[in-house]
């Protein structure tokens, strides 16, 4: 018997002896406390000097547990209890739990929870028992065990070929993947929960309106007693303060990416893209350091985000604030290099990179350097100097089309051999010249330069959050800046997970472009779903 045939069979045999506890009467806590299983067999990834302090059969039956209610992470901690029924110092955090679940667990040991826990959960439903917590049964029909043709499921008005209750149920799991990781830290009987927040914070990205407009016309929709006050609303998102922001963005991305754990194409290096977006500040200037001069005439807040580009999904994997030197403040200049070494750090947890691409603004020695230390390949197009145009007459001179000249990086970071390619241009007639650290001939240029094509993708990125999920704000507050910022790039991943899960429901290729649009997911996550615990 197959490796994976055995787990499935043990899965099931743990699901029908934890079905027969529930129907004599046993709690869901001391079901799973007490089941005999194959857990001593299953693989723990994590070797044995590992300085993990929870054990692994605690957590896998802590995962039974969390996969049979659909508890959130955050949730989990609400319940100390738990610790000592599964045999656990105490709950894990949030990122202990993302980790284990993507890093611990392989795909046998992830496959044999789900496959156990949603087996118990539509026994709960069909067998009409009494489980208090157990999630719905339509939240455990999975691509893989339910999988139906597009064409069996009615149409909804949108066209997309898929039910109202597969949209709804897809986009309630990734919006509370996404929601998951934020937390403002209010106290446990604040009038409103967090969720309402974000709700709030949705709408007035769908709407285009500021806050005190957006806060009254939610309420509105939703009800008086549902939505907070404007003021309220702002006072709430400054408690997030920018590195903690920061964090919860890296939290809800491991959150997003244990839904797709099992996808082969994120378990292979993947090609990345760096870029750097703006959005407009009319205002004063004077003490607003992170406030950027585009031109004389033209200021604006900056953004640095990295993103996985190809066929992958393209999610937004990091975000980072831009404080650049001008005139009204004391910023060092030339850090450009630091900002991106924070990117690509931050994603490397998330994801293995193969590949970074660049735009102009990081044509830099340092950020050279920065990459090679980091461990990627990196394709960058350079500035056109004098050296570049006399080696671009010599090859005119020549007949040559193509070049490849051999350099060295050696900055204060360190230094490595690297690559100017000298290709013709994609966009007019002349000559494009890129830096690379790879090994690249004359023969495999042209083609391999290509590859930076792919950057097309981080653009329309951009339009789709400035459009779609972009709150207008005139706020001189920088946390209220980055929060409507980093939120936007929040529900624009939700939007991109819940295409592709979408799409993995269904056999056949779908192809790229979404099959929900963005406006679409935006109206369900902003209030026609029942909020998550």
């Amino acid at each position: 018997m197959e490796c994976r045939d055995r787990w499935i069979m043990q899965a099931y045999i743990v699901g029908i002896a934890l079905r027969n506890d529930l129907r004599e009467g046993t709690s869901l806590c001391a079901a799973i406390q007490s089941i005999d299983g194959p857990f001593e067999t299953l693989d723990d990834r994590y070797p044995g000097w590992h300085p993990a302090p929870y054990s692994f059969q605690g957590m896998v039956r802590l995962f039974l547990y969390r996969e049979i209610t659909g508890k959130s992470y955050r949730t989990l901690g609400q319940y100390p209890e738990l610790a000592d029924v599964f045999g656990l110092k105490r709950i894990p955090g949030e990122s202990v739990l993302s980790r284990a679940w993507r890093h611990r667990f392989d795909d046998g040991v992830r496959e044999f929870i789900t496959t156990a826990a949603h087996y118990v959960v539509k026994e709960i439903h069909d067998g009409d028992l009494s489980v208090p917590g157990a999630r719905p049964k339509e939240e455990v029909l999975t691509p893989e065990k339910d999988r139906i043709p597009a064409t069996t499921e009615e149409p909804t008005e949108s066209g997309t070929g898929f039910s109202d209750r597969a949209i709804h149920r897809t986009t309630r799991l990734a919006r509370e993947h996404g929601f998951g990781g934020f937390d403002s830290g209010r106290a446990a009987n604040a009038t409103y929960e967090d969720t309402r927040f974000f709700e709030l914070q949705t709408f007035m990205g769908m709407v285009g309106c500021g806050t005190a407009q957006g806060a009254a016309r939610f309420q509105v929709r939703r009800g008086k007693e549902y939505g907070p006050h404007g003021d309220t609303h702002l006072r709430t998102l400054k408690q997030f303060a920018p590195a903690e922001l920061i964090e919860a963005f890296d939290q809800a991305c491991d959150r997003l990416l244990s839904a797709i754990a099992s996808e082969a194409s994120f378990r292979r290096p993947v090609t990345t893209a760096i870029d750097i977006t703006t959005v407009p500040y009319y205002g004063d200037v004077e003490e607003m350091p992170m406030v950027s001069g585009l031109t004389p005439d033209d200021r604006a807040f900056k953004f640095a985000t990295l993103s996985i580009v190809g066929q992958n999904i393209p999610l937004i994997l990091a975000v980072e604030p831009v404080r650049e030197s001008s005139a009204w403040d004391d910023n060092p200049s030339n850090q450009v290099h630091r900002t991106v070494r924070r990117l690509v750090s931050r994603a490397k947890e998330h994801v293995p990179i193969e590949t970074v691409l660049c735009d102009r603004e990081f044509d830099s020695m340092r950020v050279y350097q920065t990459l090679s230390n980091l461990g990627v390949n990196y394709l960058i197009p350079k500035r056109i100097t004098s050296t570049e145009r006399g080696a671009i007459e010599s090859m005119a001179d020549d007949n040559h089309e193509v070049a490849v000249e051999s350099a060295v990086v050696d900055v204060e970071l360190g230094s490595h051999p690297m690559r100017f390619l000298y290709v013709p241009s994609s966009k007019s007639d002349g000559t494009a010249v890129f830096a690379t650290n790879l090994r690249v001939g004359p023969d495999e240029a042209e083609t391999f330069c290509r590859r930076y094509s792919r950057r097309w993708q981080i653009e329309n990125e951009y339009k789709s959050i400035k459009h779609d999920f972009l709150a207008k704000t005139s706020s001189k507050d920088y946390r209220v800046r980055l929060f409507y910022f980093v939120f936007a790039v929040l529900l624009y991943n939700i939007w991109r997970l819940t295409d592709f899960l979408l799409k993995a429901s269904v056999e056949g290729e779908m192809g790229y472009a979404p099959i929900l649009t963005a406006g679409e997911c935006v109206e369900l996550v902003c209030g026609d779903l029942i909020p998550p615990d």
